[in-house]
């Protein structure tokens, strides 16, 4: 009965055990706010979710499933993880970002381009009613009084605006701000209404480049505008990074532009709940580049993606489950599970030892019972001993195989241990050989004896 009780004890133990590590090692699906649908970001996000999808032909089993949440834009991405929404969102690094949200990766890196407009070389012969302005502006403080257009609908890019124009003394209400897409540059050149344009992108955005080639007119060039005070802006806020905008990053012949100019950028980056468990998180960002290439090969912009930074006085603090990953800290099974191991086990023994005890208790009245048959049997050895008669010897045998019939069904149910058992067979072979002997010295003894008094035989629970 021990052994089968231990063995039961194991089986619970290792089942409790596999399925607590089931139950936190099974597919988690994160939610991904992103937007809107038809950016480049979207795309890619959408590509992470197809190769995290297990069902995908070729894919290895994945712990974490992407399931997209779409929105019109990155504030409202910031907006749904603060409602909770979303565990995770995909948002620009130089907006307000989401209450105790933390970096997962970087998804990529934008720069900020300022170009002019080539001067029409026949403005004047057609009777243009406004002198060309380019030829006025020779540095980004040379912009007060003048038309910028923006690239894109999005506030963000206006809120970039501003903090460069800040920074050379100039201010947001003495220049004249349009936006409008990439397709409308063209014609915004070409009807002048625009002296100076702003895009905002990854350095080989397509966007960006067709805007640039939108804006060359009559064979002419766009002069590109250097932000010499990028260091300055870098330092003043730390979500901007002083970068360069390389030769030829925007394409055509000649290069656009023909020499390397100075400017600012900032990431886009996937953040996460601050409350979204160490676990989940790591298991993204391990998940998110092991199949790197993988990513690369389902859309070519995941290229991009890189790791968080996990500095101290990083701009934006870095998730401790995306730290673990990237700083080769993350915790080996044992590490992570073994206290719960030690605990699941700590649990079961606690419920086998009440369990044995409740058993134990509700068994007492049976050792009870069984304690003081085992006392009769004894006196019962005395008895035999002082028998008058065979048919007195034959009762108390009768007795004692009912005692020995109640002491094995006890043993069987558990009610009596087996020292118990082994000391009422040492007993009971006791009072054999007290029968024995007596029934010998009753056939060989002439004397009479008096009858005694016959014992009465207590009943047996």
């Amino acid at each position: 009965m021990t052994i089968l009780s231990l063995v039961a004890g194991a089986i619970a133990a290792a089942s409790a055990i596999g399925a607590t590590i089931y139950y936190f090692n099974r597919p988690v699906t994160v939610r991904i706010a992103i937007g809107p649908p038809n950016s480049e970001d979207f795309k890619v996000v959408q590509s992470i979710a197809r190769v995290f999808d297990p069902q995908g032909a070729g894919r290895d089993r994945s712990s974490i499933r992407l399931r997209l949440v779409p929105t019109d834009g990155s504030v409202q991405s910031a907006v749904a993880l603060d409602a909770g929404q979303a565990d995770l969102a995909v948002v620009r690094g130089d907006q307000k970002l989401p209450k105790d949200s933390q970096a997962v990766a970087t998804l990529r890196k934008n720069i900020v381009a300022i170009w002019l407009p080539p001067a029409p070389a026949v403005a004047a012969a057609k009777g243009a009613k406004r002198a060309p302005p380019e030829q006025k502006i020779k540095r980004i403080d040379n912009l007060a009084g003048h038309r910028i257009g923006i690239i894109g609908r999005s506030q963000s890019n206006v809120n970039v605006l501003r903090v460069i124009l800040k920074q050379y003394g100039v201010a947001i209400d003495k220049v004249a701000i349009s936006q409008f897409s990439a397709n409308e540059v063209a014609e915004a050149v070409r009807n002048n209404k625009v002296d100076a344009l702003v895009a905002v992108g990854p350095p080989n955005s397509r966007i960006t480049s067709d805007a640039v080639a939108a804006s060359a007119r009559d064979g002419g060039a766009p002069i590109f505008l250097p932000i010499d005070s990028a260091d300055v802006i870098a330092n003043n806020d730390p979500i901007y990074e002083s970068t360069e905008i390389a030769p030829g990053a925007f394409g055509g012949a000649p290069a656009r532009p023909d020499e390397t100019i100075k400017t600012i950028g900032f990431s886009h980056h996937i953040v996460a709940r601050k409350t979204l468990p160490d676990s989940v998180v790591t298991a993204f960002t391990r998940q998110l580049f092991s199949m790197r290439q993988a990513l690369i090969a389902e859309n070519p912009s995941a290229a991009k993606i890189e790791v968080p930074d996990t500095d101290k006085d990083a701009a934006i603090p870095v998730h401790p489950g995306a730290a673990a990953y990237v700083d080769g800290e993350e915790k080996t099974f044992m590490e992570t599970y073994s206290d719960l191991i030690w605990w699941s086990i700590m649990a079961v023994s606690v419920l086998g030892s009440l369990g044995a005890w409740s058993v134990s208790y509700l068994k007492k009245d049976d050792r009870t019972t069984n304690s003081s048959l085992r006392e009769r049997l004894l006196q019962m050895l005395t008895q035999a001993r002082k028998a008058a008669s065979h048919e007195e010897l034959d009762q108390l045998q009768a007795e004692a195989d009912d005692i020995l019939r109640n002491t094995l069904d006890c043993y069987e149910h558990g009610a009596i241990e087996t020292g118990t058992l082994t000391a009422f067979q040492i007993a009971l072979e006791q009072f054999h050989n007290a029968v024995a002997d007596r029934r010998l010295f009753l056939a060989t003894d002439p004397t009479p004896l008096v009858p005694s008094v016959r014992p009465s035989r207590p009943a047996v629970v």
